[in-house]
């Protein structure tokens, strides 16, 4: 059967179309391989390389390092710990009576915390006493037999070895009345070891022993513990110093640049683990006199008042040691630190809009989260605070004004 003739009309159509599709691709092909380029696609290329060259360098914001008087810190983590802990043992043995404070209770020095029945001590007592008495009376005995046998012996009417005997039953009466009054004293006391007090003022721990147990007493062995006793005010605070750092500081010292915590004191500040300001105020009391061998440290120890007895002993802290006297100082944010590899370096900005990499020598760190440099730049370099992503060594840049913030940082005095 024909194919009307429309059909075929429109057929070699679309054979012709895509013989001329195939003819165009196979010139530009050759073209391409040759190096030539249609005026279409120069035309194209160079609009493109002009819209390129007109683009302006990135923006990134810089200022001037900013120049304050500061007091450089150095800061050290520490435990606070009572100034005083007191164990409280039994001195003598027996059963416990009665406990008289509550566990966790303010106590003061002098208060009654414990009873061990003292009826067998009480019994004692009476003891010493009526074994001194018998002393007593045996003394005053001897007395008179020696006063006798003297008048006797100077009528010539006793022998002398009668009156030698006489001297000595006084003397050894005499001795025995000491005696006598030792054991009183010694019971006495043992009566007291009864009572159980505080010996300082601070907060008491828990009951160790309840009412009804035995406990073991005396100045040997293994006398019970009974409870503790910390002090909380004032209250020290114990940290430890490297070796670097302590040489740091004595070479400060021997400049003269700061005085010397053994001779005067020096004010620290302290703060708690979820603390941004250092609240606490205190001073340097102790300096160990030798570093310890396994960690190269030496101990050191501040005290801080502890009124409010908001610090309790055990508790983690930071402490800020002064590491300078008051002197000029660059600063900048630590935003604008960069790290490469071991290096610390600052970007900074030519007068042709060139980026400058410079390699820097950092100082400690402030409040205000900038940072002190020590060298590297100059106090009239443009440093890049802001839109470093936006800067690479060598390339240019349109820089922006800014300003760095270094009047809300602490520097206390």
């Amino acid at each position: 059967m024909t194919a009307p003739s429309g059909v075929t009309r429109r057929r070699g159509l679309i054979a012709l179309a895509v013989l001329g599709m195939l003819i165009a691709a196979a010139v530009l092909y050759m073209r391409s391989g040759t190096g030539d380029a249609s005026p279409g696609d120069a035309a194209k290329a160079a609009a493109g390389g002009a819209g390129a060259g007109n683009r302006p360098p990135p923006p990134v914001t810089v200022s001037k390092p900013a120049i304050r008087d500061i007091v450089e810190w150095k800061e050290f983590t520490g435990q606070f710990e009572a100034a005083e802990f007191v164990e409280i043992r039994a001195r003598v043995a027996g059963y416990l009576t009665s406990i008289h404070f509550n566990e966790g209770q303010l106590v003061n020095a002098g208060d009654l915390l414990f009873v061990i029945d003292p009826r067998p001590f009480e019994i004692a007592l009476e003891s010493a006493k009526a074994q001194l008495s018998e002393a007593t009376t045996q003394m005053e005995l001897a007395q008179v037999q020696l006063e006798r046998a003297e008048t006797l012996r100077q009528r010539d009417f006793t022998s002398e070895s009668t009156y030698d005997q006489r001297q000595a039953e006084l003397r050894s009466a005499t001795a025995a009345v000491d005696a006598a009054k030792a054991a009183v004293r010694a019971a006495e006391l043992d009566l007291e070891f009864t009572h159980l007090k505080a010996p300082v003022s601070g907060r008491a721990g828990s009951h160790l022993v309840s009412v009804g147990n035995l406990v073991a007493g005396g100045t040997s062995g293994t006398p019970t513990l009974l409870t503790t006793i910390v002090s909380l005010d004032p209250i020290h605070f114990v940290f430890d110093v490297s070796e670097a750092d302590m040489l740091a500081y004595k070479r400060a010292v021997q400049r003269g640049d700061l005085p010397s915590a053994r001779d005067e004191t020096i004010t620290v500040y302290g703060q708690f683990t979820d603390d941004e300001e250092w609240p606490l105020n205190g001073a340097i009391d102790f300096i160990d006199n030798q570093i310890d061998r396994s960690s190269g440290t030496i101990r050191k120890r501040a005290v801080f008042s502890n009124a409010d007895l908001f610090v309790t002993p055990g508790q983690f802290g930071r402490l800020r040691v002064p590491a300078s006297g008051k002197h000029t100082a660059m600063l900048v944010p630590e935003e604008a630190i960069v790290t490469d590899q071991a290096n610390k370096l600052l970007y900074t900005v030519t007068d042709d809009g060139t980026v400058a990499p410079k390699p820097i020598v950092l100082g400690p760190q402030l409040d205000g989260n900038l940072r002190v440099v020590r060298s590297g730049v100059s106090p009239d370099d443009r440093v890049i605070i802001n839109g470093l992503l936006r800067a690479r060594p060598g390339a240019k840049v349109t820089p922006e004004q800014g300003l760095i913030n270094a009047d809300n940082f602490a520097v206390p005095e």
